[in-house]
């Protein structure tokens, strides 16, 4: 991430892992399962939101889910979000926040990489801790690799209103920028807006929605 908020999110590392403390990624099975999430605190990408898109609306609902996002858990200051390119099909040992960011700012990110915190609730272990050496290797080449999910109904929603504002010509050239060296084929001549967005995964949804979005 860049200015501000790269400076805040270093300022986190070394403080409690609680995460009404402090954003990060976590797997915690006795609140989420097997799911890794990123708890994000609300204050903090709040502050993000309003510093850099300055919309005035919620970033929770207007921005992180419509990208794809899912709320698995909230609470008193934070929310815990699941999804593509955050914690769906990613490389934990360089994790970052970079695809939330761009969805809830609009800006691009400098890519501030974190640990895995993983909260061991057991009699033997008390506390948290990183998801490092042979133990979180052999975990990781355990879990089957994530697929990459159909658009959302949220995404479709909030894309054809993206399309409505910026113009048929613009979204044309966006969708076949996004989809280029995928296995999600060009727009077709004749291929009506909706049968396009369809056709679309979660991942690619969200880079459609940050690129007709921005600027």
């Amino acid at each position: 991430m860049q200015g501000t908020a790269s400076v805040e999110r270093r300022e986190t590392v070394g403080n409690s892992w609680n995460a009404a403390v402090m954003s990060g990624f976590t797997r915690d099975t006795k609140r989420y399962g097997d799911k890794l999430v990123y708890e994000a605190l609300g204050s903090k990408w709040r502050r993000y939101h309003d510093t850099h898109c300055r919309c005035g609306l919620n970033w929770v609902t207007e921005h992180a889910e419509p990208a794809g996002f899912t709320v698995v858990r909230s609470g008193t200051g934070w929310v815990a979000l699941t999804g593509p390119g955050l914690t769906d099909g990613v490389d934990e040992s360089a994790l970052t926040a970079d695809v939330l960011w761009e969805a809830v700012t609009g800006k691009p990110s400098a890519g501030w990489v974190e640990a895995v915190r993983v909260v061991d609730r057991g009699e033997a272990i008390a506390g948290d801790r990183a998801a490092t050496g042979v133990a979180g290797v052999q975990r990781r080449a355990r879990r089957p690799e994530a697929e990459p999910g159909p658009v959302t109904d949220k995404q479709l929603k909030y894309l054809t209103t993206l399309v409505g504002k910026v113009g048929r010509e613009r979204f044309n050239t966006a969708f076949d920028a996004v989809v280029q060296g995928t296995e999600i084929a060009p727009r077709g001549d004749g291929e009506r807006t909706g049968q396009a967005l369809r056709r679309l995964t979660r991942a690619a949804a969200r880079k459609l929605i940050t690129v007709l979005a921005g600027p």
